[in-house]
């Protein structure tokens, strides 16, 4: 399991092995630190058409968007800022509408053929999303969920555009074999913080969310032209692993130790969803295929029972829609 956390697998360099991106639109969530960021800046030196970045914070949106533009002269222009609160449901009902909003003023027929579901939270406190979820639940999963549900429609369309190639990127974690081990969704409690459960389990539950609904929307929607996948992206140095650092003293302590010595630099830890937005879709070697869940760097045959579970998946889906429905 260990090894799991870093690399190996498929050689990706995304200067040169990321295609042309023109008339390509993108939307990517927590596209102001981390991961996120970088993925951004990687993909604007390929010039696509538009770029959106959703996140909570604005003065954080916007200084990443001053930070790429510092490495990536011009690409300002091409990166659109979209608020977007994942633990509200209705903010991310609003960030929605902006979208299409936005799209139709730029060029009339909203398009949409990457969307990067890669904003989280990881070991926080127990508490309820402004909704009434469990925290983590709620904003990796509930609020990705909506947001993909409310822009399904452009994706669809997108999908039948000439040489289409839309892609759902769910970032996932290795830490989804935590999830409660008799059920992996404790669907009774997610109205509730989950206090009686272990923090990094509630995450692990977030993160099968996230793995089981990146094979169920391929499972809907996969012959229709939108290919969806999990990526976990390793062992990262990201702001995700400071909530635990800063947050939890003893377990924090060990963290920040092992990130220093041996978790992969943002830079590097990128490559897996870079790698699964842009490489080839096929059944070969080295290409991407839709419903898989990947560990770095794109290989697959990993996971769980639980995580490739279809009934669960199907379950998970059902609840979910149920849930957001008054959003749609």
């Amino acid at each position: 399991m260990f090894g799991r956390l870093f690399s190996s697998g498929v050689v990706f360099a995304p200067d040169t092995d990321i295609p042309s991106l023109d008339d390509k639109v993108v939307l990517i969530t927590g596209g102001n630190v981390g991961l996120g960021k970088e993925t951004i800046l990687r993909l604007a030196k390929h010039k696509p058409a538009q770029i959106y970045l959703a996140a909570r914070n604005d003065a954080s949106a916007q200084n990443a968007i001053s930070d790429i533009e510092t490495e990536v002269p011009g690409s300002a222009a091409l990166i659109q800022y979209l608020h977007c609160d994942l633990a509200s449901l209705a903010s991310v009902q609003a960030a929605a509408h902006a979208f299409i909003e936005l799209e139709k003023k730029r060029g009339g027929q909203p398009r949409l053929d990457l969307l990067f579901l890669n904003a989280g939270i990881m070991a926080v406190p127990a508490a309820l999303t402004k909704d009434g979820y469990e925290i983590q639940l709620g904003t990796n999963h509930v609020g990705h969920f909506l947001l993909t549900k409310l822009l399904l429609p452009t994706l669809l369309a997108t999908a039948k555009l000439p040489d289409a190639d839309v892609r759902v990127i769910s970032l996932t974690s290795l830490a989804h074999l935590f999830a409660p081990p008799w059920s992996g969704i404790v669907f009774d409690s997610l109205r509730t913080p989950m206090a009686w459960t272990p923090t990094l389990m509630r995450y692990g539950q977030s993160k099968l969310a996230n793995v089981l609904f990146a094979k169920e929307l391929q499972r809907r929607y996969g012959k229709q032209g939108i290919t969806s996948v999990a990526v976990h992206p390793g062992a990262v140095d990201t702001e995700l692993y400071r909530t635990v650092i800063s947050t939890w003293w003893v377990a924090g302590s060990i963290v920040d130790l092992v990130r220093r010595i041996l978790y992969l630099s943002v830079e590097n830890g990128v490559k897996g969803q870079l790698w699964a937005a842009t490489a080839s879709v096929g059944d070969g070697p080295c290409q991407v295929k839709g419903g898989e869940y990947y560990e770095p760097l794109g290989v697959t045959g990993q996971g769980s029972w639980l995580s490739n579970n279809t009934g669960l998946a199907l379950k998970l889906w059902e609840w979910s829609a149920t849930e957001v429905g008054e959003y749609e």
